[in-house]
């Protein structure tokens, strides 16, 4: 298979980060590091796995510039291409930091998306979000609060639903949008927008999944005193809720938790576990294994 490689540029950045993957093998730590010396670089920071179920080798730089960094990313690409040629390497190189442009799709739950915007605004978050797509009204307070741009599309059938997507579609490609956040979006995509949004998609849900179902799953955890609550992130795939897990989060429960106090902690997981996978998608730290993600944090 021919290497796959990815660029993202911003002349005003002297750190870097590489990803890549590549079928495991000799030599591969010392080709990297070597061209990375040849374009005039420093590792800041380095981790690596070998997956012995895939055989896959995999691993996430921090490069400083240490010499005329306006430069940097021609001389690190010549340098870098014939170790990802000899190794049939899948690679990306992005400016540390650099905010990804990020598409939130909501219904009606608030806590999720109040959480993101509250993040980016105050600095800790990698992300612009440059619109907010809603199938509801619920979420446009906050989004005029952020400054964020809202764009109302009800959904009460399948029309509708088709017309919702077609809309996710253009706003991907007309603003550049390199991730998709489903932020308590409560609908089922299609299998042709999973496709088109494969591996650039991330879904938050309880931790209830497949056993409580429906709309009150914490009045029916209740019901069953369920001893712990959590939360999944994970990519979308045509696998309903089955796709690559990101981050879970658990808080131990018990018989006195009421379901209200139930909902409020399971939120809070839901919030905090959808920023890190956000965090780490935006700071390429998630890399794919299969049906796995590697995760170097």
């Amino acid at each position: 298979m021919d290497p796959v490689n990815t660029i993202a540029t911003d002349s005003s950045g002297t750190q870097w980060v590489l990803t890549l993957s590549c079928i495991d093998g000799p030599g591969i730590v010392h080709a990297i590091s070597g061209a990375i010396v040849a374009a005039g670089g420093n590792i800041a920071e380095s981790q690596q796995f070998a997956s012995h179920d895939t055989g896959r080798f995999f691993m996430r730089l921090q490069v400083e510039a240490v010499a005329q960094p306006e430069t940097f990313e021609a001389r690190f690409e010549q340098a870098l291409a014939p170790v990802t040629e000899r190794y049939h390497m899948t690679w990306r190189l992005d400016v540390v930091g650099r905010p990804v442009r990020t598409l939130i799709l909501a219904s009606t739950a608030t806590h999720c998306v109040n959480d993101l915007l509250y993040r980016q605004r105050g600095g800790q978050l990698p992300i612009e979000v440059p619109l907010i797509l809603s199938n509801h009204e619920t979420v446009r307070d906050i989004a005029d609060f952020y400054g964020v741009p809202f764009e109302h599309r009800p959904v009460a059938g399948a029309d509708d639903k088709a017309a919702f997507e077609r809309r996710v579609l253009e706003v991907v490609e007309e603003q550049d949008i390199e991730l998709v956040v489903l932020a308590r979006y409560m609908q089922i995509l299609s299998p042709e927008l999973c496709e088109a949004l494969a591996g650039r998609a991330i879904n938050i849900h309880h931790s209830f999944l497949p056993g409580f179902k429906g709309a009150n799953p914490y009045r029916q955890a209740h019901q069953r005193g369920v001893k712990l609550i959590g939360a999944t992130a994970h990519f979308v795939t045509t696998d309903l809720d089955e796709g690559p897990i990101i981050e879970q989060d658990v808080t131990r429960v018990d018989h006195a938790y009421s379901p209200q106090e139930l909902m409020q902690l399971g939120q809070d997981g839901e919030a905090r576990t959808l920023r890190r996978a956000v965090t780490w998608f935006a700071e390429n730290r998630i890399l794919a294994d299969g049906d796995r993600t590697i995760i170097f944090r």
